[in-house]
């Protein structure tokens, strides 16, 4: 089994010269938060989102749910640092998860220009990519990798 150290010295090598700490696979994120309570996965997904697609199950203490952008109309959420930072403390180590690994990116460098210097972006997200035929759950991400998840 992987150590904690394994798995962050694997994701910084990942993303090597990238504006934040690393990225890690949904598998490592899920190891990473069963070995560590200072480990949290920040949920940067709509509240929409997580209410009609389903959300990760892990338990409460370790899951912050911060919309990257609002839902109706898709705005940057301007309050996204204030909430980080009311929820989060810059010792720990967060893992940004969005549907499919874009929206996280961009989350993990906006929590390391707000002084987190643990911020790790889970490749693949939520759902991952979608599929020939248009479906997502089907290639890569958290749901596929068969971690824990409550549908809506």
């Amino acid at each position: 089994m992987k150590t904690t150290k394994d798995i962050l010295d694997a994701a910084r090598a990942r993303t090597a010269g990238q504006p934040y700490a690393g990225a890690v696979t949904p598998d490592e994120a899920f190891m990473l938060l069963q070995a560590a309570p200072n480990v949290k996965l920040v949920d940067v997904r709509t509240n929409a989102e997580r209410d009609w697609v389903g959300r990760v199950a892990v338990p409460q203490g370790q899951h912050l749910a911060i919309e990257w952008a609002t839902w109706p109309g898709g705005q940057p959420n301007p309050a996204f640092g204030a909430q980080l930072e009311q929820l989060a403390a810059r010792d720990e180590i967060l893992l940004f998860l969005c549907r499919s690994g874009v929206r996280s990116r961009h989350s993990a460098r906006v929590a390391t220009e707000l002084g987190y210097e643990h911020a790790y972006d889970i490749l693949e997200g939520f759902e991952g990519d979608k599929d020939g035929e248009g479906h997502r759950k089907t290639v890569g991400g958290w749901c596929k990798a068969g971690l824990p998840w409550v549908g809506a």
